[in-house]
């Protein structure tokens, strides 16, 4: 028999009994869109922590007062509090003055602050204090005027840079460069707006005021520790400049061979690392416990099958009387179970997307539905649908034709 005629007579067959052929069908159907909403789920995570997240800039990396591991409990975390010692001007003039694969050094601190004008009060706003080329490691784009200088650090300019919600809220109908705000009742002048960045899980990433770093250590104080952002030479210099910077720090903070790292290199590779360790098991046990519906799902198909052969005896007699070999009935029977399941996998994979759409409109979590996804998704049901319908399959095979005629009569 022709493959595709099989799969006609697959065909007729699932539309000969509509209604049988969808609830057989509900299993994979939700066995499949589980799984495909958890891996929607799962990849807009991933993405999403690689788009806002571990993207720090081109051939860029942190030096932290906290590793990664560090933040891996509480207790961990209030221990490096106590044990690492602050990252100072001192630590980053030493980055600069090191050279060798080390191409650009800057620098950031920062504090919740009130921002004031005209009446209009933002309170627990982010006080970005930075250096100035932090525009250019973080790829700072500005909307409106410009980010401030060196100069204008160096000399303590009171100065400022403000995020786009910031801008929105305090001149909601003026241009807002050359004004003066408030920040902690200090008067700043705004010479630059930013281009909107969103948000990252449902934090806006726009309200923010930058200023110089100088002018905010000698506000605020300089007891504090600061985040140090480093940009290698070249991409090939990468792993060079982290190396040179450990040094540097282990160096500083007179740390012997033996001894463990206080203080953290933060990379993209690490930020990815630190999510799939945490994520990692949560993915594969979310992932195994929807799939149990797709087993339940093949169970009801192989049922739903053997009731069809039951059924459809004196059908598989006369098909054989009439020269059907055992080969086209198992290939008939396969056909039809795997088309059956191919079907709800299609079906399944459709809700999958609505939800995830859904979900992604609804609410600030990210969702992604790659295609691999989708593609093997429609390869596990259409298998399922194959490995449930050959015990069936193989029964129609082997039924004698003149007992298949006796016992429909």
């Amino acid at each position: 028999m022709p493959f595709l005629e099989a799969l006609k007579l697959a065909i007729a067959a699932i539309l000969g009994h509509k209604l049988r052929s969808f609830l057989t069908l509900l299993g994979v159907i939700f066995g499949v869109a589980t799984v495909i909403v958890v891996v929607s789920l799962v990849e807009g995570f991933n993405a999403y922590v690689d788009e806002k997240i571990a993207d720090i800039g081109t051939n860029a990396f942190a030096v932290r007062k906290f590793s990664l591991e560090d933040f891996s409990s509480v207790e961990s975390l209030n221990a490096a509090r106590r044990r690492n010692k602050d990252i100072t001007l001192d630590d980053v003039n030493a980055f600069r003055a090191r050279g060798g694969a080390i191409r650009e050094v800057g620098a950031k601190a920062g504090t919740l602050g009130e921002i004031k004008y005209s009446g209009v009060s933002l309170s627990r706003t982010l006080i970005n204090a930075t250096t100035a080329n932090v525009a250019d490691i973080d790829r700072l784009q500005a909307d409106a005027g410009r980010y401030f200088s060196k100069g204008e650090d160096d000399t303590r300019r009171n100065v400022c840079f403000i995020g786009a919600d910031v801008a929105e809220k305090l001149f909601e109908r003026s241009d807002p460069l050359d004004k003066t705000i408030h920040i902690d009742g200090r008067a700043f002048q705004v010479i630059g707006v930013g281009k909107p960045l969103g948000s990252v899980f449902g934090q806006s990433r726009d309200k923010y005021v930058a200023i110089p770093l100088s002018t905010f250590l000698a506000l605020y104080g300089s007891r504090r520790s600061l985040n140090v952002s480093v940009i290698s030479t070249s991409a090939e210099s990468y792993q060079d400049a982290i190396d040179e910077a450990r040094v540097v720090m282990r160096t500083r903070h007179r740390l012997g061979p033996n001894e463990k790292d206080n203080f953290g290199i933060i990379t993209p590779n690490a930020i990815n690392e630190l999510r799939d360790k945490i994520f990692g098991t949560i993915q594969v046990a979310a992932i195994g416990v929807t799939s149990i519906s797709l087993v339940v799902g093949g169970i009801v198909i192989m049922n739903i099958m053997l009731v069809s052969v039951s059924e459809r005896t004196k059908e598989i007699g006369l098909r054989k009387s009439i020269g059907a070999r055992r080969g086209d009935i198992l290939k008939q029977f396969l056909a039809e179970s795997t088309l059956l399941s191919l079907f709800g996998g299609a079906i399944g994979i459709s809700i999958a997307w609505m939800l995830a759409k859904l979900v992604a409109v609804t609410t600030s979590v990210p969702t992604a539905l790659p295609w691999l996804a989708v593609t093997a998704a429609l390869l596990v049901s259409a298998s399922v649908g194959l490995v449930s319908g050959v015990y069936p399959a193989w029964r129609a095979a082997k039924l004698d034709p003149i007992e298949a005629l006796r016992a429909e009569t």
